[in-house]
């Protein structure tokens, strides 16, 4: 698939999404998300794909929206653009494979709002993150108020929303921003790495752990185990638990090939 915006390719059970606008810091223009959305949607029908990767190119992740696009928008155009954003950023948590944020350098505005919808975040040591929206006379507006205080707390989420702070990589892993911090050469390979290991594992088993994690984060903890014993049993109808449990008392790795 052709995208003007985005780099997609399929190699090893992943999907890597490159935000491809480097002279522009990677900003999402409104044709930057609804590529990634067509792109998320791609992803998710193909049976290639066990993870997906978000990545940018050049020495940016995503520099925030697309302020020139953004300065002529009146406020019905301002929440048109909100929840375009909001939907594709969703989506994210919506989809059965675990998605990937490899943040290379810039995660600001909607690049933070990228970074933390994705199910974990390794960033690079030159990687900077923020919600600095304040400084344009906004807030932010494809979730990051609302992920940011589930990330880290109320009170530091609106310490960098009202102050338009900065975090360096370490810093962002103290707060929970950040899985893991490597090197700036060393991020796509070790990203790239754990992907793959991922992509090796059980398609049902990828699928439910995301999917237990995400809807029973909200619940009280009683229905939260319930609903993790449904999505257990679940896995008992997959070739992946036979094959799974198969190989360790066969002392084998085992060849998961996934469905149900």
């Amino acid at each position: 698939m052709n995208f003007e915006t985005l780099l997609y390719e399929v190699q090893d059970g992943v999907a890597l999404i490159t935000i491809n606008r480097p002279k522009a810091l990677n900003a999402l223009s409104p044709l930057v998300v609804e590529e990634m959305g067509r792109a998320l949607e791609t992803a998710s029908a193909d049976e290639a794909v066990r993870v997906i990767v978000f990545t940018g190119a050049g020495k940016a992740f995503v520099a925030g929206a697309d302020i020139a696009v953004m300065a002529g928008y009146d406020a019905l155009q301002g929440k048109n653009f909100s929840i375009k954003g909001q939907r594709v950023l969703n989506l994210i948590g919506q989809l059965p494979q675990p998605v990937i944020a490899a943040v290379n350098g810039y995660a600001l505005g909607g690049g933070c709002e990228l970074a933390m919808a994705c199910d974990f975040v390794y960033a690079s040591d030159k990687a900077k993150f923020g919600q600095p929206e304040i400084n344009l006379g906004i807030i932010p507006g494809f979730g990051g108020t609302q992920r940011l205080s589930r990330r880290v707390g109320p009170a530091l989420a609106k310490e960098l929303c009202l102050t338009g702070a900065m975090l360096d990589a370490e810093e962002a892993k103290a707060v929970g921003l950040v899985n893991k911090v490597f090197p700036a050469e060393d991020l796509m390979p070790e990203t790239m790495k754990v992907a793959r290991s991922m992509a090796e594992k059980g398609r049902v088993a990828l699928r439910e752990i995301k999917t237990v994690i995400e809807e029973g984060y909200e619940m009280d903890l009683v229905k939260a185990c319930a609903w993790e014993s449904d999505r257990f049993a679940v896995c008992f109808s997959s070739p992946d638990q036979k094959e799974g449990m198969t190989a360790f008392l066969e002392k084998r790795k085992p060849e998961f090939k996934g469905g149900l």
